[in-house]
């Protein structure tokens, strides 16, 4: 104020005799007491053991002054107001958006205690943490970690003649997507610098799910993920009084078992194969029918050989005009006839086709897959009649180079999340259905039945099995029963992963 009146300029000219009065607000020598849960999991006269959860400040600072963990604290505990300072009883802390075992010192003696006991890194801290990708089954980073050389609200692996501290995790995977979509990982820290698990499994390549500071962009389909998923899972330390071993276990919250089962949930992915003839395509189509997107080998192979095609393009390089039924067009289409007839004649000539051909189409079905995935279909349908017997139930190619996968012996079915179904049918009725759709003679449909496992073999590697001998309207009456079938598969999946993932945080609390 200026002679009594506020200063309305921030430069005015003094004159002698004028009176300046300031006036400063008495800052805050300590925490004021504040209404807030605490999720207690144990305390006595010298400590608190509690489960923070995720979205509160530990203590105050700059940019949250009011409404931490802290002002709870000494809400519940009043005692803590005799502790000077903005960060009564805390030794250690928690990022705001991780979750977890927190411990805090109800008394001088206590905190003192625990402070050196945690700087001398005699205090038990691990973690879970949700990581994009898998990564080995175990390990550990010793990279230190100093603040960002540009960016000031991020750590970073930074040499130590740089401004880095030392910083020791050490990591092992507690379970690991089958598609190698993300990892649960306990980990444990030997040092306590901020940040220091998001920023050394970032540095390595599995930022943590949920990450907006360290990880990537979300991009489009991927699952939303509220916070980086980090819960602080187990505490051991010696009381500082008693001289107790006390052990603590904090399974994580509702919004971390959410992602893991979010990611965990993959779409289903049913593959119809069987012998020629024994009705697949018709069994295809009617659940396309019910709104279920679906594949077909066949049809890939036809785009494959028309003119454009890749398969067309490959026929063409490797044996000239031989397969084509317009010798020097740029536009002929492949002459199947002639090119199965080699086939019959030539094994090498066979096996080469196939393996080109079969690569080609197994990298389009792991798009189809891609996309309806991204969609959020709950379930796909490929019609495959050669699945087995090419070995695409071994692991899949990798789409982006367009690698396929070696040929070996007979293998299980490996994917979780795929369901193989056989179509069976009587020899007889086999037949005459090719006969009759597309004038197959008995040396035709024998040949091709040859490349092929027997019907029994084939229909023992298959979860469901549908009879497909009867008429048109007994196919139809065998869908529904498929579709349950096939619901309660999903549901006996997740219930296999929700029981795993029990297992391994469990429900003890100390």
């Amino acid at each position: 104020r200026l002679d009594g009146r506020t200063a309305d300029s921030p430069d005015p000219r003094l004159l002698p005799g004028q009176i300046v009065e300031l006036t400063l607000s008495r800052p805050p020598s300590g925490v004021e007491a504040e209404d807030g849960e605490l999720s207690l999991l144990w305390h006595d006269a010298h400590l608190a053991v509690l489960d923070k959860p995720a979205g509160l400040t530990v203590h105050p600072c700059p940019s949250c002054p009011e409404g931490t963990l802290v002002h709870r604290l000494v809400g519940g505990f009043p005692e803590l107001a005799r502790q000077s300072g903005f960060r009564p009883g805390i030794v250690h802390r928690l990022d705001k958006d991780t979750s977890g075992l927190l411990v805090a010192a109800l008394t001088e003696t206590a905190r003192l205690a625990l402070a050196d006991a945690f700087a001398a890194h005699q205090i038990y801290k691990e973690y879970l943490a949700l990581v994009r990708d898998v990564p080995p089954p175990e390990g550990a980073a010793r990279d230190p970690i100093g603040r960002h050389p540009t960016q000031k609200i991020k750590m970073a692996v930074a040499p130590e003649n740089r401004g880095g501290r030392s910083a020791h995790s050490a990591w092992r995977v507690l379970h690991a997507d089958p598609a190698g979509r993300f990892a649960l990982l306990a980990v444990r820290i030997f040092t306590g610098r901020t940040h220091q698990i998001r920023v050394h499994m970032a540095h390595l390549g599995h930022p943590l799910w949920g990450d907006a500071l360290y990880g990537p962009r979300p991009v489009a389909g991927e699952p939303a993920i509220p916070r980086q998923m980090l819960h602080a899972w187990r505490l051991r330390f010696t009381h500082p009084v008693t001289g107790e071993e006390m052990s603590f276990v904090c399974p994580p919250p509702e919004d971390f078992r959410t992602a893991v089962s979010t990611l965990a949930r993959r779409m289903q992915r049913v593959v119809i194969t069987g012998l020629p003839g024994c009705g697949k395509s018709s069994l295809t189509r009617r659940l396309g029918d019910r709104g279920i997107p679906t594949w077909s080998a066949d049809a890939v192979v036809r785009r494959l050989y028309a003119p454009g095609g890749d398969g067309r393009l490959f026929l063409r390089n490797r044996f000239g005009d031989r397969f084509m039924l317009d010798a020097g067009s740029d536009h002929s289409e492949v002459n199947r006839r002639a090119l199965l007839a080699a086939m019959r004649a030539e094994p090498e000539l066979r096996r080469e086709v196939e393996g080109t051909l079969h690569s080609m189409a197994r990298c389009d079905l792991e798009h189809f897959w891609q996309d309806c995935e991204a969609a959020g279909a709950p379930s796909a349908v490929a019609e495959v009649p050669l699945y087995l017997e090419a070995h695409w139930n071994a692991p899949a190619p990798d789409v982006a180079s367009g690698r396929s996968p070696a040929s070996g012996t007979e293998a299980p079915v490996a994917s979780e999340n795929v369901v193989l179904i056989g179509v069976a049918c009587a020899p007889a009725e086999r037949h005459r259905r090719l006969a009759v759709t597309r004038g197959w003679n008995a040396e035709t449909w024998a040949t091709l039945e040859s490349w092929q496992w027997p019907e029994d073999r084939k229909l023992r590697a298959c979860r469901l099995v549908v009879d497909n001998s009867g008429d048109e309207a007994a196919l139809d009456a065998a869908v529904e029963p498929l579709l349950r079938n096939l619901e309660a598969l999903r549901l006996e999946q997740e219930r296999a992963l929700a029981e795993r993932l029990s297992a391994v945080w469990g429900t003890a609390r100390r």
